[in-house]
């Protein structure tokens, strides 16, 4: 928000002087104003978000080595940019959660879920299945339908809210949530297969989205290790194929 100040200030302050130090005209006044306010916000916006940038950038270099605490500290250091750009704060809230979702510890995750950028569909499942296992089904239902506002072509997501309203105990909701993902994307796969699955009183089928849907740990360990061992032989097969 910082940023946004800073420009309107030098804006306003252009204009009075032109205005009043030159009597230009207001209407040209206006104009030039609106032209310093562009280019003054655009500029500290771009040097916030190189900052920014540079922070999830190491973030994600310290995952990658396993360093899960130090990339966490870069992210929340970050956050002091919040001030200064909108949506920014939001967007590290939400990397911030998700690597603590991951990690399973859900208790650390959820108020940074809760702070996510909405536009992030995969923080938002996240929250909405935080909201369900704390037995909180309208919040967990209204999270889902905003977030979908801006991720109708997500799959997953789709299937994903309807896995937690049958968990609820509304196959109904789950079925209606279906078909409207499938008039969104008509003719995915996947949605159409589990929409089948539900109206014939058969279980949704998930495992298909692989490391995508294990992530939001809805599953048993067994099963996700049972996964992740069966996607390692597969890898290994293919190492092997190819030598030949």
């Amino acid at each position: 928000m910082y940023n946004l100040f800073i420009a309107a200030g030098a804006a306003l302050a252009v204009l009075l002087i032109l205005q009043f130090g030159f009597a230009l005209v207001w209407w040209g006044s206006l104009m030039i104003g609106l032209v310093i306010f562009l280019g003054v916000f655009l500029l500290f916006s771009r040097i916030t978000m190189k900052k920014v940038s540079i922070a999830i950038e190491t973030a994600g270099k310290d995952l990658q080595g396993q360093r899960f605490e130090k990339a966490v500290r870069e992210l929340k250091d970050a956050l002091k940019y919040g001030k200064w750009q909108i949506y920014v704060e939001g967007q590290l809230n939400a990397q911030i959660g998700m690597i603590y979702y991951m990690k399973r510890d859900f208790s650390n995750a959820f108020p940074y879920l809760e702070k996510a950028f909405f536009k992030n569909w995969v923080a938002m499942g996240m929250l909405g299945i935080c909201y369900m296992k704390r037995q909180k089904k309208d919040k967990m239902i209204s999270t889902f339908e905003k977030a979908l506002q801006w991720s109708s072509k997500e799959s997953l997501f789709w299937n994903l809210f309807a896995y937690c309203l049958v968990e609820c105990g509304e196959t109904g909701k789950a079925k209606e949530a279906l078909e409207k993902g499938l008039k969104k994307m008509p003719g995915d796969v996947h949605i159409k297969e589990n929409l089948e699955n539900l109206q014939q009183g058969r279980k949704m089928k998930m495992r298909h989205y692989g490391d995508m849907w294990f992530q939001f740990h809805l599953e048993s360990m067994a099963a996700i290790q049972k996964h992740q061992m069966a996607s390692m032989g597969g890898r290994m097969q293919r190492r092997m194929t190819t030598r030949r």
